[in-house]
């Protein structure tokens, strides 16, 4: 039996495909182009945004007994389309499933959307909804709450990161919210995927309990085995800020789950009725606090929880350190450049060297700061460094005696450089 599952690089996607694969199914994996599925299932890199014509889709649902739509994006920018993904994407692939006689489709829709539509994330994933129950399809539309498991992205990756803190920040006016467990709704794909089993559904999947954030993260902490962290109540007006920063880093091609849609979505929280779902897979959800307690802390783990929360630091300090070096030497710093080059005998060439230089920092900082040429900055950022320190070695060999350490301090910025490429990847 062949399924193919789209989103397969996801948090839900990668689980789902475990899951399958677990079970003895064929799976094709549906990407995005750029990801790195594993080597050894078939996949094809395919832009749900931009894929919306049944003929997109049709070379690759030849032989699939069904199709698992796992996609999802939380905000529009660089490279994320809620409509496309949510809308026009899956109603060209539907539209395919029914032309090619691909009855079975499981679609991954979000809790409460049919309630509420705050933002376009839940707009849209409401519209994709309703295009796939208008097919003549054997669909059925699974409604997860915040899914947690082992996989670290999105809320699971931000609420160890905040697990990690001394200081527990609360945010204001965060909904309830019933967890579910990652390994629950791979099960339940797993249930519903066959063409024998219940069709024309739409199960809403959470957990037992209903969690406020706070006892969320709580729960992880004592997880970790880290001893209670103190209670700090963020200001609404600083609350505020941290979304529209954290908008500022999408529009930069990154992607933290503090946007200003995960502000909207988790006012009016994330809690269902499970019933349905219970009846017709026959699972028992798990609370997560048992969950958690049966599954043993690693110190990977606590790794990931602590620099989780570093990492937007460390590429905001080292992309402003390159900027403002650039603009520094071009300003307020420009004669004592001029002076340090004439020094070395630079004649004439001192003040298109200083330049030179203050530009070259400038680029390297943004391209640090945007996600998509931050590799790049990076590594070009090595390269300049270890170009600084070969030619001051040569030109001012005396820079290494100097109090201050201006060829000494050149090590650990590199050091950082190294570690900012080792946390880069978000998947």
């Amino acid at each position: 039996m062949r399924v193919l599952v789209i989103g397969a690089s996801g948090l839900i996607g990668s689980a789902v495909c475990s899951k399958l694969l677990e079970r003895g199914l064929t799976v094709v994996r549906v990407v995005r182009p750029g990801s790195s599925p594993p080597k050894t299932d078939e996949a094809v890199e395919i832009d749900l945004a931009r894929a919306i014509r049944p003929e997109d889709w049709l070379p690759h649902l030849s032989n699939m007994a069904a199709v698992v739509n796992c996609a999802g994006t939380l905000q529009d920018g660089p490279g994320e389309d809620t409509s496309g993904v949510h809308v026009r994407g899956p109603s060209a692939l539907f539209q395919a499933c029914e032309q090619a006689g691909v009855r079975r489709v499981i679609q991954f829709s979000a809790m409460g959307v049919e309630k509420q539509q705050p933002s376009p994330f839940s707009r849209t994933k409401l519209e994709g909804d309703k295009a796939l129950m208008a097919r003549d399809l054997d669909w059925v539309i699974l409604r997860p709450s915040v899914v947690l498991g082992p996989g670290a992205f999105g809320a699971s990756a931000l609420i160890r990161g905040l697990a990690a803190l001394p200081v527990r920040p609360i945010m204001p006016n965060t909904g309830l919210l019933q967890v579910v467990r990652l390994e629950d709704v791979a099960r339940t794909v797993e249930m519903l995927v066959h063409p024998g089993a219940p069709k024309r559904l739409i199960l809403e999947i959470a957990g037992p309990e209903a969690l406020s954030f706070e006892d969320v993260v709580k729960t992880y902490r004592h997880w970790f085995g880290w001893a209670p962290a103190r209670v700090l109540n963020i200001p609404a007006p600083l609350a505020d800020l941290l979304y529209k920063l954290s908008d500022l880093a999408g529009a930069l091609g990154w992607r933290p789950p503090t946007r200003s849609t995960a502000q909207k979505e988790i006012t009016r929280g994330a809690v269902g009725d499970i019933g349905a779902w219970s009846e017709n897979t026959g699972i028992e959800p798990t609370a997560l606090s048992v969950a958690l307690a049966r599954t043993p802390v690693s110190v990977q783990e606590r790794w990931f929880a602590r620099l989780y929360l570093l990492k937007p630091v460390i590429f905001v300090v080292l992309s402003l350190f390159w900027i403002a070096t650039g603009v520094i030497s071009l300003t307020t710093g420009y004669q004592i450049g001029i002076d340090l080059m004439e020094r070395t005998r630079a004649g004439v060439l001192a003040g298109p060297s200083v330049v030179a230089g203050a530009i070259a920092d400038i680029v390297i900082g943004l391209a640090i700061a945007v996600r998509r040429t931050s590799r790049a900055g990076l590594y070009g950022a090595i390269a300049l460094s270890l170009f600084y320190a070969a030619a001051g070695t040569v030109l001012l060999p005396e820079l290494w005696n100097e109090p201050l350490g201006p060829l000494m301090k050149i090590w650990p910025i590199i050091v950082l450089h190294f570690a900012a490429l080792a946390i880069l990847e978000e998947r």
